[in-house]
């Protein structure tokens, strides 16, 4: 990498931060597939994680670092020897490993948070550096609150990292404070005022608290930035880090303008959003930017006139550019193993064997109950019952509910468990709380539902549902999603595989539950 290139780099950074934001909880297999996908779409970091946070953090960033080729694979250390250490013991097998460590450099954090001298921060951040390129060559060193801090200290501080042995210097955004002229004014200062930058390259991260990320990530770019730190769908902790879809086609669509290109192939954008929105169950809103439902929609009449004569009148990407397939084939109950498969590939998924065994029997399923499978139906299908997936210890077996005006509702719930039927019934104001009832006295598990969520795959009285819960257990939030054109069914199989989550957490938890003989 090199300051004077026109490739701007791509670090997602999704699994870290973008799993910081409120309610999202992922396990090993979501954070491997998503990895996986990201490897697809081309970007050129994975920062799969912060080893040190936790246990599952530790073995979701080494599972990434096995299985995941591609990309370089880093994982995140404040600057201490014990942080950077475990940061190494989870990155060793990577096939390119880098090593991300940070400590704060304004004053605020300096005096409140770190209680150290400016002088002491230097020497910690040198010495991070130091340990890290001991252990890899591979080394990124990041200035917390840099938008905030004095940028003649950091042009020190960084100038003293790169001496140490780091290739990259990050310049965060940490509280989406900055505006976009701002930044790039701020980082042409720490271009000219480091006197070693030619040695290491410059990279932003932003976040969006005042909707600016992208913005400034752009500005940045333009004043010698050359890394950009995104996450898929703009995810993150509070309103969120620069969203990767927007920073890609920003540069792609006005290349000719900023000059600027990327390795990312965009054909696979749409499929990465839905994957994240799916496993994470982060809803994308319909006019978000680029891969919103609304993205590539015109209802205006004007408009409608004007795209249908020429495209280029309101539309300056069209959606097979970002992956959103223009085939109008729709699939259906006689449709055949290969037309199914064909439109797999279509859609970018290459699945053989088993997985596609499982996929095209959930198909199947699927079309018995619905005329037209379209392909939102399909990546909806395949994202939640092939990828992600958990095992079942409770698994629905029937349902049926009886509700109306001015009448108690009442739910009936059959749930498979160590091979047998369990049934219980349940009266409540509406069938979903009714539902849910009946599977707390079969479980006995003492779980609180936080938040519940429906939304249609595709438009139509046939729709799919797709309800996405959260529920609390000792602490935890637990997520779970189900899929069905019956909502009632949706939401129990919602229910229930966060109720399967728990129980992988926590597996002598079954054997305090009541089973019924």
């Amino acid at each position: 990498m090199g300051n004077k290139d026109k490739r701007i780099y791509i670090f997602d950074t999704t699994l870290r931060d973008g799993e910081q934001s409120p309610g999202v909880s992922l396990n090993n297999d979501e954070k491997v597939a998503i990895a996986q996908q990201l490897a697809r779409l081309g970007v050129d970091v994975i920062e799969a994680g912060f080893p040190i946070a936790s246990p599952g953090d530790f073995s979701s960033v080494s599972r990434i670092a096995k299985e995941v080729k591609g990309p370089i694979i880093t994982g995140l250390a404040r600057a201490n020897e014990k942080d950077i250490k475990r940061a190494y013991e989870a990155l060793k097998e990577a096939e390119r490993p880098r090593i991300h460590t940070f400590i704060a450099t304004s004053d605020i954090h300096m005096k409140h948070k770190l209680c150290k001298s400016k002088e002491e921060v230097k020497e910690m951040a040198v010495e991070a550096v130091k340990l890290s390129k001991s252990l890899v060559d591979d080394v990124e060193f990041s200035a917390e609150d840099a938008s905030r801090s004095d940028v003649d200290f950091l042009c020190e501080i960084f100038t003293s990292a790169i001496e140490a042995g780091a290739n990259v210097i990050n310049v965060p955004d940490t509280v989406g404070y900055t505006t976009p002229w701002e930044f790039g004014e701020f980082i042409k200062a720490i271009r000219q005022g480091t006197p070693n930058i030619d040695k290491a390259v410059i990279s932003v991260h932003c976040h969006n608290d005042l909707g600016l990320a992208v913005a400034n990530s752009l500005a940045a770019v333009r004043n010698g930035a050359r890394q950009i730190e995104v996450a898929v769908n703009g995810i993150g902790e509070r309103a969120g880090n620069a969203a990767l879809e927007e920073i890609v086609m920003a540069l792609y669509t006005r290349r000719n303008f900023l000059g600027f290109t990327t390795n990312v192939n965009t054909k696979e954008i749409y499929r990465t959003s839905r994957m994240v929105s799916t496993i994470s169950g982060m809803n994308i809103q319909p006019n978000k930017a680029v891969v919103g439902k609304n993205a590539f929609a015109h209802e205006s009449g004007i408009h409608q006139d004007g795209v249908i004569k020429e495209r280029e009148t309101y539309e300056i990407m069209n959606p097979e550019m970002v992956g959103i397939s223009s085939n109008k084939l729709i699939l259906g109950k006689h449709s055949g193993r290969h037309a199914f498969k064909l439109q797999l590939n279509e859609l970018g998924y290459k699945l053989e064997g088993e997985a596609l065994d499982r996929a095209f029997h959930k198909f199947k399923e699927l079309a018995d109950r619905k005329r037209d499978i379209l392909d939102e139906d399909l990546i909806m299908l395949v994202d939640s019952q092939v990828l992600g997936s958990v095992d079942e210890t409770y698994k629905l077996k029937h349902i049926q509910t009886s509700s109306g005006t001015n009448i108690t509702a009442m739910a009936t719930v059959g749930i498979e468990f160590k091979g047998q039927v369990l049934e219980e019934a349940a009266c409540a104001d509406g069938p979903v709380e009714a539902t849910y009832r009946a599977i707390d006295k079969i479980i006995q598990i003492p779980v609180t539902l936080n938040s519940y969520r429906i939304s249609a795959v595709t438009g139509g009285t046939d729709a799919q549902g797709e309800v996405v819960v959260r529920v609390l257990f000792e602490g935890r939030t637990f997520m779970g999603r189900g899929l069905s054109v019956d909502v009632i069914e949706a939401s129990a199989r919602a229910y229930l595989n966060a109720v399967n989550k728990i129980v992988k957490a926590y597996p002598n938890l079954i054997t305090t539950s009541v089973v019924k003989e």
